[in-house]
């Protein structure tokens, strides 16, 4: 059974949250680099996919990322009002909340799920917020759905 590269015990229990997150090209995605080439340092448990725009993001990608046993999964975009894409980044807001909705119903809780803005020039605040994110996480527990991924394939494989 493949694990983990964070599972800590010999019992595969879990020590850290995995993160998914998505970020827009412009906005996000920048902030990112702008971290790393600023050698800010942020916890290594998010894996970043860059998108032309938050509005691209396809809810089922989502939901495929907490079926794979992603412990949360957060969207970096453009400002409110500032999206390249007019309202890229409001119709992904309006999806975050339909999907925390169908979190909570499922159990899974809705704090699982964030969207947060940041520009190309916060790489500080973007280190801040997965950090704060991670934090969030912890208390919360593993994915409940990450034993059945543990069971079927790595964990923290990217939504296909």
């Amino acid at each position: 059974m493949p694990r983990a590269e964070n599972d800590s015990s010999p019992s595969g229990s879990i020590a850290e949250p995995i993160v998914l997150g998505f970020a827009c090209n412009w906005c996000g995605y920048a902030a990112a680099d702008q971290a790393g080439m600023s050698k800010i340092q942020y916890p290594p448990n998010i894996k970043l996919l860059r998108v032309m725009c938050l509005g691209t993001v396809d809810p089922q990608l989502i939901m495929n990322a907490f079926t794979k046993g992603f412990d949360g999964v957060i969207l970096f975009g453009c400002h409110l009002g500032e999206c390249h894409y007019v309202s890229g980044n409001k119709n992904a807001l309006l999806v975050v909340e339909r999907i925390k909705k169908i979190l909570h119903l499922l159990g899974l809780g809705e704090g699982r799920l964030r969207m947060e803005e940041v520009s190309a020039g916060e790489a500080p605040r973007f280190a801040t917020l997965v950090r704060e994110f991670v934090e969030e996480l912890k208390p919360m527990g593993p994915n409940p759905l990450r034993v059945a991924a543990l069971r079927t394939e790595e964990v923290g494989a990217l939504p296909s």
